[in-house]
């Protein structure tokens, strides 16, 4: 069972590029605003990172999610999308003061905060412009997910948040301050989990770190696990959508949210990347001497996730219906990485082929490069053709 493509109107575009399945994300964003809506207080935040496609970001805007940030230049291109400032959360481990500053005169709804000397310049810009910021903590909750290891985040050997034994101490440190106001927690473990025992563990952990601060008499308002939730890339035509009944009912059952506390979600990959297909063409079909290559217009430049992660990518041949033939499927780039996949049960492939790469909605074309002094891959709307 293959993807369907309106192959014959792909001439009029110059390969590779993205096309988006704009009925497929139109069905994931109602599959998503159904599931959150059986339940009180769920926001959820699409990650800008994921894909920042300006068309893409219309179709979502208009679905009416907030957007999570990690950069100025995402605030940024979130409020070009038309996204609302008050449904803007800006994370990230190393915020400069232009992107802080932006922030607040933007008057976005928070910034999670990762740490302590991260939390005196923000005080200290919002003095600077009379202003009070909304803070939210990134706490490291030193939980780990069943992932790539270059994709986990909520270890304590990582990067991101707050230790939780300086948990109270920061918040204390932030209610003493003039000009930040703390408003929340906010965790994330990890990206492309698809075990719920991983979210079912982050539930317990903030279970336990919501009765030690109201030992001590403090109330978080608004609790934020991230995202992380995985798609099937196995299967992208019998599994086109993410399970987000699932998702959203394990924080349900087993987050023990306080009355009036909302519980905000920043998903991502699950949103944008089962309706992203990478389409390229055969340009060559080389006999090695003990496999057979077929060398595609794409390469790494265009989508870096097999080379980056040796992430795994469903691979198509949408020209032919003969019989089946193995293959490494590889791009032009000058590095011997440049792989899109290897030993690829394919119809056989002729030059001119088009060569669909499936679920690539997510961190495909963001992280493209000009590396090889190559242009960017453009993105199309299935409406368009």
């Amino acid at each position: 069972m293959k993807g369907i493509f309106p192959v014959d109107k792909f001439n009029s575009v110059t390969t590779p590029f993205y096309y988006y399945d704009t009925e497929l994300l139109r069905n994931t964003l109602s599959e998503i605003r159904h599931e959150t809506s059986k339940y009180d207080g769920f926001c959820v935040h699409y990650a800008i990172k994921a894909n920042a496609n300006p068309k893409v970001l219309g179709i979502i805007c208009q679905a009416g999610l907030g957007v999570d940030c990690v950069s100025g230049w995402e605030i940024q291109t979130a409020l070009n999308a038309g996204f609302p400032a008050k449904k803007i959360v800006y994370a990230g481990v190393g915020k400069s003061d232009w992107e802080i500053q932006l922030g607040i005169d933007k008057d976005i709804f928070c910034f999670n905060v990762e740490s302590a000397a991260e939390l005196e310049v923000i005080n200290n810009i919002a003095q600077k412009s009379n202003k009070v910021a909304r803070v939210a903590f990134r706490i490291n909750p030193d939980v780990g997910a069943h992932t790539h290891a270059n994709i986990t985040t909520g270890l304590a050997e990582n990067k991101f948040g707050i230790a939780m034994a300086d948990m109270e101490d920061v918040i204390l440190k932030a209610e003493e301050m003039k000009n930040v106001t703390f408003v929340g927690l906010h965790f994330h473990i990890g990206s492309q989990i698809l075990d719920m025992g991983d979210f079912r563990a982050l539930c317990n952990r903030i279970n336990d770190l919501q009765d030690q601060l109201e030992r001590h008499h403090i109330r978080v308002e608004h609790i934020n696990v991230g995202g992380g939730l995985g798609i099937d890339y196995n299967h992208p035509n019998r599994v086109p959508m993410a399970d987000f009944e699932s998702y959203f009912k394990t924080y349900a059952r087993h987050l023990k949210l306080r009355n009036g506390q909302t519980l905000h979600f920043e998903l991502g990959r699950a949103v944008v990347a089962p309706c992203g297909t990478l389409i390229t063409k055969c340009l060559y079909v080389k006999e090695g001497t003990a496999k057979k290559f077929t060398i595609v217009d794409a390469g790494m430049t265009d989508l870096i996730r097999p080379a980056l992660y040796q992430a795994y990518h469903k691979i198509e041949n949408i020209s032919s219906e003969e019989p089946i033939e193995t293959y490494d499927v590889v791009g032009p780039i000058c590095e011997s990485s440049d792989v899109f996949g290897k030993a690829v049960d394919l119809n056989a492939c002729h030059r001119g082929d088009y060569i669909a790469i499936r679920s690539a909605g997510a961190y495909g074309e963001i992280m493209a490069s000009c590396y090889n002094c190559r242009p960017m891959p453009k993105g199309y709307l299935s409406d368009e053709f």
